[in-house]
């Protein structure tokens, strides 16, 4: 490999997937494969296509660095508006002839003989690869809560990641089980439509508005023609989201002015004293995901809205029931429930060096070093990995972030003619320490449940910093923390390297 690229396989087309794919293509690397399940590329902007899905970050800031979209049509930029950009970029950077479209990746193994992964598909295809990447991200399997009975339900069910477009729910008795980020976007918009919606509600969310509007003509022609202006702008948005982590870190001024702001919100446009209540939350501003709406508690306050917050006791044929005994008769039920999303990489069966399972090493939650490779998974890479998820800013930043870090370990291996690199188990260790340490003390920790945390309580999805500080970490690709294994078998030393 001192001359020719290694092979790579990526898996998933979402915005991690071509982010590296089109990097490699700068690149002249041609020799990857991108596996995606579906029949088109887009990811959870592919998945998620209910009435209303939307980004909550501002749409200057949802795109590349290096493909900044001048003509968004709004401030917060719709699921359609994303998914054709993503499209766009497949097609203008020419990755679309790398995807292999309706290639579910069923589980990799590596071989320590060849060094290399064997890879497997859903339909029992295999390949092999030089490098595996897992672009699946954390958001992309929908979480069905255990409650008794739904399974026996014979109304219409569905969840919010998994919308039933051809189900007219105009004049419908329809439930919705949770009341997060999905909920508050199709929530008002179907509302209108149906005869009665029953909310059920089990925790408050803090909440903010959203300030959305469509882009004036004037606005977009300045930012697509004027040098300059688009990228600043994007700056603008990036540095006013980043003061906002000190609010994560507990701080007591910001939470006083954020949590103001958010009981306006719910005094200027909630009228009943009670439904005020239910919607304050009971834990730390920040300590779960802040969500921004501007028609979210309008929708509260039609007649045929109901938010219940007793909890769900079971669903019977056509019911739903509640703890207090009261039934809730419904002809649908829409789970808004959100995903798996401590549980990463599955349903995939990742085998590493010595046939080392990635579900054994992750036994009490998932780790990784910059939450982008692990110890004794050689040549093994995430994408949107354990502990890289933001509470305060844009994504796309920690992907290309990851993707310029990834690239600089692959070059590594080419340059130098490895066999494989493999991430060192102290390293590993003493990087997840520190940032557990510093996990502890933010807002996260102190709220009891949260999707970014697992059973025990350890955080496991978020980023303990700012994205300034990711971004220094993943400057360059610190060979020094890895096992450069020479393809003669050969260890090469780290300091040794030039």
């Amino acid at each position: 490999m001192a001359t020719d690229s290694p092979r790579l396989a990526i898996v998933g087309s979402g915005f991690s997937g071509l982010c590296l794919g089109i990097r490699l293509k700068q690149l002249g690397i041609d020799c990857f494969t991108i596996f995606e399940k579906a029949d088109r590329l887009g990811g959870t902007w592919r998945d998620n296509t209910y009435p209303g899905a939307a980004c909550d970050v501002p749409a200057f800031s949802y795109c590349f660095s290096f493909e900044q979209k001048t003509d968004w049509s709004r401030k917060w930029a719709p699921q359609e508006e994303i998914r054709d950009y993503m499209d766009h970029c497949a097609r203008k950077y020419d990755v679309l002839r790398h995807i292999r479209f309706g290639s579910e990746v069923a589980g990799a193994r590596w071989d320590d003989d060849a060094a290399a992964w064997r890879i497997r598909t859903a339909s029992g295809a295999e390949t092999t690869a030089d490098v595996l990447v897992s672009a699946v991200g954390q958001l992309n399997r929908p979480a069905i809560p255990p409650i008794p009975g739904l399974e026996r339900f014979r109304g219409e069910r569905f969840h919010s990641a998994r919308w039933n477009h051809a189900y007219d729910l105009a004049g419908k008795r329809v439930a919705v089980i949770g009341n997060a980020a999905s909920a508050i976007q199709f929530i008002p918009q179907i509302a209108p439509r149906v005869a009665h919606l029953t909310i059920f509600q089990r925790s408050a969310n803090w909440m903010l508005p959203r300030g959305d509007r469509a882009y004036r003509a004037w606005e977009k022609w300045l930012c697509g023609h004027v040098p300059g202006v688009a990228r600043l702008y994007r700056w603008w948005i990036w540095a006013n989201l980043e003061m906002r982590f000190p609010l994560f870190r507990g701080s007591r001024m910001l939470a006083k002015v954020v949590g103001r702001l958010a009981e306006r919100n719910i005094q200027d446009t909630i009228a009943d004293p009670r439904l005020r209540e239910v919607l304050l939350p009971d834990y730390p501003i920040g300590g779960k995901r802040i969500l921004i709406s501007d028609d979210y508690y309008q929708a509260l306050g039609r007649a045929n809205v109901e938010v219940v917050t007793d909890g769900i006791d079971h669903v019977r044929e056509d019911a739903v029931v509640g703890r207090d005994g009261r039934v809730h008769a419904v002809d649908a039920i829409i789970l808004a429930t959100g995903f798996e999303s401590t549980a990463f990489l599955a349903p995939m069966a990742i085998e590493g060096a010595a046939g080392r399972r990635l579900d054994a090493a992750w036994a009490d939650g998932a780790r990784a070093y910059r939450g982008i490779t692990v110890a004794g998974f050689p040549n093994f890479f995430m994408m949107y990995g354990p502990n890289t998820n933001l509470g305060h800013n844009s994504i796309i930043f920690m992907l290309e972030c990851q993707t310029r870090y990834i690239v600089e370990a692959i070059e590594t291996l080419r340059r130098r003619g490895l066999a494989y690199l493999d991430v060192r188990p102290e390293a590993m260790a003493a990087y997840n320490a520190r940032i557990e340490r510093e996990l502890a003390r933010t807002v996260w920790a102190a709220t009891e449940k949260s999707w970014y945390k697992i059973a025990s309580g350890r955080i496991t999805n978020n980023w303990s910093g700012t994205t300034t500080r990711y971004w220094w970490t993943t400057r360059r690709f610190d060979r020094a923390q890895y096992r450069l294994v020479a393809r003669a078998g050969s260890v090469e030393r780290s300091r040794s390297a030039a």
